[in-house]
């Protein structure tokens, strides 16, 4: 530096010649377009304001003017700002706007529907599921601790309540997700949240958090809520399932006696039916044959004051064929002076087997009608005893 003949009288010069500068400019915009000093008539002290720039900012001017172009798909809507205030929405197609940094554009999917999980992560490639206890553990009203994961589905249905109204729309829909289902279960029991109370609650915490959403009018739409599992945590999973197989064991007990009570109880009524039924034909049978005995003794009585001579023989008669027809014994009578005796003994016989099994079946009657049976043989007992007598 010390052996440079102009460092000294650029130390005393000052400032840069503008007009150097400009000559600089000059010679790097010709030689851009293969132009120099030594060719062309022109001399290197030649005036730069000779040369027209216009082209060069013309083009430069279009370039920037064509970045303003933009296209919105089909679904999709276009948010114009204009330094950084909403101005416009433009629809689906090609559009133009004035370019950075006066305008820009953010194009919107509304259609596109968008999944979060509450509970669990699922990783890259959906091989491998995480828990998230924070968000899955929830106390039901019962008081009990349930271990419940679902994903919800949404889209956007209004993109400026969507972008100017939601910081982070992923977290808020999680938040107000995770923030419904944990009232819904807090008012459940939980057998009802684990069985038969899932789609429910699914169909539940879908509408509550809607309501929400459109409340705090974020712009945001609820497609679907999914129950992926719900079940007791991990730490009490294996006395649950004991609870769960003695609840079972309890049930199944229940339907056998309920079983066995089906056929037990028809079984019993049937029978006191038929013995009552029974009971009610004997006591009939009973009145109407003590009926009929008062009246034939009645009648009998009449007759006997009429004629009682012939009364009691006719008593007495009734008396031995009712007796003697029921013994399988010969009676002989040697007065007669008979040699010849014919005995039918196949007809005694047939009578005889016929009258065992008749016995048989009336074997089984009751006390009563035995007790009957005996005070009949005992008048036809003394009827004969009296005729004898008279007869003697």
């Amino acid at each position: 530096m010390a052996n440079d003949p102009g460092w000294g009288n650029r130390n005393n010069s000052g400032p840069p010649d503008l007009d150097e500068v400009l000559r600089d400019f000059s010679r790097k915009i010709n030689g851009m377009f293969g132009r120099s000093g030594k060719g062309g008539g022109q001399t290197p002290d030649a005036d730069p304001r000779t040369i027209s720039i216009l082209p060069i900012i013309g083009l430069i001017l279009l370039i920037w003017l064509a970045t303003g172009f933009y296209i919105v798909d089909q679904g999709s809507r276009g948010v114009v700002l204009q330094f950084g205030k909403h101005v416009e929405t433009t629809m689906p197609g090609p559009r133009w706007h004035i370019p950075f940094p006066i305008e820009s554009v953010t194009v919107v999917n509304m259609q596109q529907v968008r999944t979060i999980e509450v509970g669990y992560r699922t990783a890259e490639g959906g091989s491998a599921r995480s828990k998230e206890l924070r968000e899955s553990l929830m106390l039901t009203d019962d008081e009990n601790i349930i271990d419940l994961q679902f994903a919800v589905q949404y889209n956007l249905k209004d993109v400026e309540d969507a972008l100017f109204n939601n910081r982070n729309t992923e977290n808020y829909v999680r938040g107000v997700a995770e923030t419904a289902i944990r009232e819904i279960v807090g008012k459940s029991k939980m057998d009802f949240v684990l069985y038969e109370g899932r789609e429910e609650i699914a169909i539940g915490a879908k509408d509550l958090m809607q309501n929400i959403l459109d409340r705090y009018k974020t712009g945001i739409s609820i497609v679907s809520v999914t129950m992926q599992n719900a079940q007791p945590p991990e730490q009490v999973q294996a006395a649950f399932d004991d609870a769960v197989k003695a609840g079972q064991d309890l049930e199944r007990q229940k339907n056998e006696g309920q079983a066995y009570a089906n056929d037990v109880i028809p079984k019993a009524r049937g029978t006191a039916s038929r013995l009552l039924e029974e009971a009610a034909g004997y006591k009939t049978r009973v009145e109407n044959e003590a009926a009929g005995n008062a009246s034939r003794f009645e009648q009998i009585l009449t007759q006997y004051q009429r004629a009682p001579e012939v009364t009691r023989q006719r008593l007495y008669l009734d008396a031995q064929e009712q007796i003697l027809s029921s013994v399988s014994k010969v009676v002989v009578d040697q007065k007669g002076g008979n040699s010849l005796l014919y005995l039918p003994l196949d007809k005694l016989l047939s009578a005889t087997g016929a009258t065992a099994p008749q016995s048989q079946l009336n074997a089984p009657v009751s006390n009563q009608t035995a007790t009957q049976n005996e005070l009949e043989a005992q008048r036809t007992r003394d009827a004969f005893r009296s005729r004898e007598r008279e007869t003697r």
